[in-house]
């Protein structure tokens, strides 16, 4: 059951760039959670997940060589949902459907995969950490970073652009 957790039932086994699959499949989710009841729901999903992939992480890892496998993607899940919160919440507050805001949902994804390969500064000293909090940390602080661009972005294009 773990391993079905952190591979999110085998996407992690995806060639090429098995984290750009997972962040991937994490969208489509992310849109049914928040149709399931809004941004709440979804914020609260993403908490919960994130303590499940720490667990299912840390057993799936336990005495293994290789301490953050490229097959465990939950963490790409639990960033890329911290990425696109400020477009559910937009969503709710708008109360509009989520997809509408696309822009917001392209930005996410390609933001949170920028800071995730990238690693810059707190992301790339969470992947240097052992053990699960290593392996999921450093999505959790992508996943705020891209979140933040989100938000930037969207008071450019609301407040400024129009």
């Amino acid at each position: 059951m773990t391993h079905a957790i952190t591979t999110l039932f085998g996407i992690g086994h995806l060639r090429p760039a098995p984290g750009t699959w997972g962040s991937l499949a994490a969208l489509p989710l992310a849109y049914l959670l928040h149709l399931a009841g809004g941004f709440w729901v979804f914020f609260i999903a993403t908490i919960l997940v994130a303590g499940l992939g720490w667990w299912a992480t840390g057993v799936e890892t336990r005495d293994a060589a290789d301490h953050d496998p490229s097959e465990i993607v939950i963490d790409e899940v639990v960033g890329q949902w911290i990425a696109l919160w400020p477009v559910s919440f937009g969503a709710m507050f708008a109360d509009m459907d989520m997809l509408r805001l696309w822009p917001g949902l392209l930005s996410a994804f390609i933001a949170f995969r920028a800071f995730d390969i990238l690693k810059p500064g707190p992301v790339g000293w969470a992947d240097g950490l052992k053990g699960p909090t290593g392996v999921m940390l450093d999505d959790i602080i992508a996943g705020w970073m891209a979140a933040l661009v989100v938000a930037v972005l969207a008071v450019f294009a609301h407040l400024v652009l129009v």
